[in-house]
């Protein structure tokens, strides 16, 4: 173990920072939208299976390979197989072209905070409600227009300023933010799902939402959207869980630490399902609820907030308290896909890991000025559409077939196990979800994307086509083919006499 490294002040600090990253505005407007889309009930119960049966080992997977060999995603990636080095460095890559239009997303909720007090004045008045967001930030729906909003830039400031401050000493200043930032979004939900479960059309919503529906079944689509949300939601394939495992102690229990972390993600997402369902049920909007959650929260929940009851001024503190928790979301999520790109870049180059963040945080916040812009809706969602139904994917497949079957899944069990005694994980659980259901059930995930562009929109994804490539293939090439970017660097950088770190799996 590297003495020098940052770790945990202690077992809970990790576990809340795990599902302070793990739990995030997916939660709260993703997973919401695709029960509504997929029967409710019908959807939940395919989700939480999914969690379990490839959530849940994955997770195991990528935060024991890190405590093993205390290092980011690609170190940990050529500790398990020298090959797959770029593995880690597409996931790193990835997660660096997420947070630069993630934080404008935080920057949009912060600045949504200050107009929900706007909606004391638009009782009833659904029209007025839907168009703030829209007024607030110019947008032009299109990749048109490329100044930037004054209070869009002064959100996104505030928003990069806090991403940093959380982030700026690693483990140590993390475990002091963590603290608090990953019990207010529960607090506020709590808050909200009282007030709509308590509204006379509540149980026709939680009715639609816990209730299944056995013809919905026979849905593919729902089968894809249900672990699709698993892997996004768990913060997996994205370099952090890697990062954050480097952090960990030699006697930390995985296999127990892993499902805390993923039942009370899961948890999360069924608080923020009884929100969202309860409340337009109670001011009968459920045919409204969408699978986008751009459109969830800063268009349809808006309308929803002014139904809520007469009094103005209630409504508005409802928006506040609506936005604040999206706030506390969107922050811990945010900074630890910073983490887990700085962790990466340090550990390779042996770095200053405090400079590196901070560069990362630079560098990202010039590149987020894009989804600033009027334009910036439209490019976040050819970015975010490429990133998260190729990419992520693509780099889940590639993970579980380095540990899978060019490395031995039992020894990463072996590590998963090695402090635990009440509960073990089962081999038959864990090897049989790295080796063929996750990347059987991934590679099918992606297969049906690919399909659905080509075929079902004749490979155009809605944007002039520039756009789309620049935004989504040219992206796409440039995450992976970073891996063989930086072996051209570091064999660049070896003629000058750099040594690169020494990185095997050294059986106990």
């Amino acid at each position: 173990m590297n003495n020098q490294r940052d770790s945990w002040a202690s077992r809970a600090v990790f576990i809340l920072a795990a599902i302070g990253s793990a739990v995030g505005l997916g939660n709260a407007w993703r997973f919401p939208g695709l029960a509504a889309k997929h029967g409710g009930g019908t959807f939940l119960m395919v989700y939480l299976v999914a969690m379990f049966v490839m959530g849940i080992p994955l997770l195991m997977m990528e935060i024991s390979i890190a405590r093993k060999l205390q290092k980011g995603a690609a170190e940990s990636m050529r500790g398990i197989n020298k090959k797959s080095e770029f593995v880690g460095w597409a996931a790193t890559a990835n997660a660096f072209v997420i947070v630069t239009y993630y934080a404008v997303v935080f920057a949009w909720v912060l600045m949504m905070v200050v107009y929900a007090f706007r909606f004391a004045g638009m009782t009833g008045d659904v029209n007025a409600a839907k168009n703030v967001f829209a007024e607030a930030t110019k947008t032009t729906w299109d990749v048109k227009g490329y100044s930037i909003p004054i209070p869009v830039l002064i959100a996104l400031v505030i928003a990069w300023a806090a991403i940093y401050y959380c982030i700026r000493n690693g483990a140590h200043s993390v475990g002091k933010v963590v603290k608090y930032t990953v019990f207010l979004p529960v607090i506020f939900l709590i808050m909200m799902a009282v007030k709509g479960c308590t509204m006379k059309g509540a149980g026709e919503g939680l009715r639609m939402f816990f209730v299944p529906k056995a013809e919905a079944l026979k849905d593919p689509g729902l089968w894809i959207d249900a672990i699709g949300q698993v892997f996004y939601s768990l913060s997996i394939m994205m370099a952090i869980m890697f990062a954050y495992g480097s952090y960990l102690h030699e006697k930390t229990n995985i296999a127990v630490d892993a499902c805390v972390i993923a039942i009370a993600d899961a948890a999360v997402s069924i608080l923020s399902g009884i929100v969202m369902f309860s409340t337009m049920g109670g001011v009968g909007m459920l045919d409204n609820i969408s699978d986008s959650g751009i459109a969830t929260a800063f268009i349809i929940y808006p309308s929803a907030i002014v139904n809520l009851t007469s009094v103005g001024w209630f409504n508005a503190a409802f928006g506040v308290i609506f936005y604040l928790m999206l706030v506390t979301l969107a922050v811990d999520s945010a900074f630890s896909i910073v983490e887990g790109v700085s962790a990466s870049v340090a550990d390779k180059f042996r770095l200053n890991p405090r400079k590196v963040t901070k560069g990362v945080c630079a560098v990202a916040a010039v590149i987020s000025l894009l989804y600033a812009t009027r334009a910036g809706l439209a490019w976040l969602d050819i970015v975010d559409n490429w990133t998260n139904m190729f990419n992520l994917i693509l780099i889940g497949v590639l993970e579980c077939i380095t540990v899978g079957w060019f490395f031995n899944p039992r020894k990463v069990l072996k590590e998963v196990n090695r402090n635990t005694t009440n509960f073990k994980m089962p081999a038959f659980w864990f090897v049989t979800s790295v080796k063929f259901i996750s990347p059987i059930a991934l590679a099918g995930l992606f297969g049906w994307n690919m399909y659905n562009l080509f075929v079902n929109k004749g490979g155009h994804y809605g944007y002039a086509l520039w756009a789309e490539i620049a935004g989504g293939w040219a992206v796409s090439v440039l995450v992976f083919v970073s891996g063989f970017i930086i072996r051209m660097i570091v064999n660049a950088r070896k003629k000058h006499g750099f040594v690169e770190n020494e990185v095997v799996w050294k059986e106990d």
